[in-house]
């Protein structure tokens, strides 16, 4: 689909532990309405580019631009609600499965009615679970808690990082309908890191592939007018 406009522009992109780069280079866009999935082989730093999009990790060099605004200066926690993250594992707390989907709102000092949470559950093929202990959940259940939990944030970019990696194949397209769902709800953008070439063909609309520590992006080549990072 066309890109009315860049939502999130990552210039530059590197992250080094030790003296050692983790991710070298990283450069692309996404557009406001776009669902982008990021593939390549294991260890070529996917992940952690994704952790630095909403400053899990910190930036070694390079800018992530949150429509025009350097994230670097916004509130963490803000930049965390905008940016929103679904780990490989679901890491739920201990309690109900409202609790835990009402917790990021909870923050704010926002209470979700149960309408709200039974709307969200429900997005997630999970209509009826309000009440459930997360203990007593499957793994492919608890990632669309997970995911779900996210969304209660309203996140102008969800970030989903191999979110089906530890499911069966059954569970995976489980999940991968709720996906689905889930990205028709967020009204920004989506990028998805998977290492599974058919599942990016299956959810996004364009893919990138990374490789060493390095990721560009030929939409992401600066407009005239525009700095390096």
């Amino acid at each position: 689909m066309a890109v009315s406009k860049i939502l999130l522009r990552a210039e530059g992109l590197r992250r080094e532990v030790d003296g050692k780069a983790i991710v070298r280079e990283a450069s692309f866009v996404l557009g406001s309405g776009e669902v982008v999935a990021i593939t390549g082989p294991s260890g070529a730093g996917k992940s952690s580019v994704l952790r630095l999009l909403n400053r899990l990790d910190a930036l070694t060099a390079g800018r992530v631009l949150l429509e025009d605004v350097d994230s670097g200066k916004l509130d963490v926690h803000e930049l965390r609600r905008r940016v929103g993250m679904v780990m490989q594992q679901a890491n739920l707390f201990p309690g109900t499965v409202a609790e835990n989907v009402g917790y990021g709102p909870g923050l704010r000092g926002e209470v979700l009615r149960d309408s709200e949470v039974e709307e969200l559950l429900g997005t997630v093929g999970l209509a009826g679970y309000a009440g459930r202990d997360v203990s007593g959940l499957s793994g492919g259940e608890a990632q669309r808690v997970s995911l779900a939990r996210t969304l209660a944030n309203r996140p102008q970019v969800l970030l989903l990082d191999e979110p089906t990696s530890a499911l069966d194949d059954a569970a995976k397209l489980v999940v991968e309908e709720a996906l689905r769902a889930a990205m028709a709800q967020v009204e920004g953008a989506c990028l998805i890191v998977t290492h599974d070439a058919a599942q990016a063909a299956r959810l996004a609309q364009r893919t990138l592939v990374m490789r060493e520590g390095v990721l560009r992006d030929g939409a992401a080549e600066p407009e005239a007018g525009g700095g390096d990072a």
